[in-house]
């Protein structure tokens, strides 16, 4: 079952690595036994569904989050493996399609205007009448 992240990028099932353990929290007695918390796995350098600017766009934006070039997706929100499968998916899905999202406009630093300085000088001094009304008397 391939992976579709958009229109444009589809990563193939064999790229994807998956691992399974016991999910932590209250279950009863069939806790013990099943394995139903998932990890998913892809190698981003590895991976052959990507073109060049999208492999070092991702490397560079997840930097931190990978593990020797793979990102890693658990999912234990479920009860079923099946179902953790899926939310696995969805999750890698999200963040591939956010790492190759174009950044958004970065913000035009403007003075502030007179306005809001004068409401800031003007908040600012009656502040400090309120303190200055707290204080005891005679300590001037």
């Amino acid at each position: 079952m391939d992976l579709h992240v958009n229109d444009s990028l589809s990563i193939p099932s064999a790229e994807l690595a998956w691992h399974f353990t016991r999910s932590s929290g209250p279950g009863g007695q069939h806790v013990n036994t099943s394995d139903s918390r998932v990890e998913l796995s892809w190698s981003i350098s590895a991976s052959r569904s990507l073109s060049a600017w999208q492999r070092q766009r991702l490397l560079d934006k997840y930097a931190a989050r990978l593990v020797a070039g793979s990102i890693v997706v658990t999912a234990s929100e479920e009860r079923s493996q099946w179902r953790n499968r899926q939310i696995a998916m969805e999750k890698l899905g999200r963040l591939v399609d956010q790492g190759l999202a174009a950044d958004a406009p970065r913000r035009k630093a403007t003075k502030p205007t007179r306005g809001s300085q004068r409401r800031r000088l003007n908040a600012k001094s009656s502040r400090s009448i309120t303190k200055q009304l707290r204080r005891k008397p005679g300590q001037e």
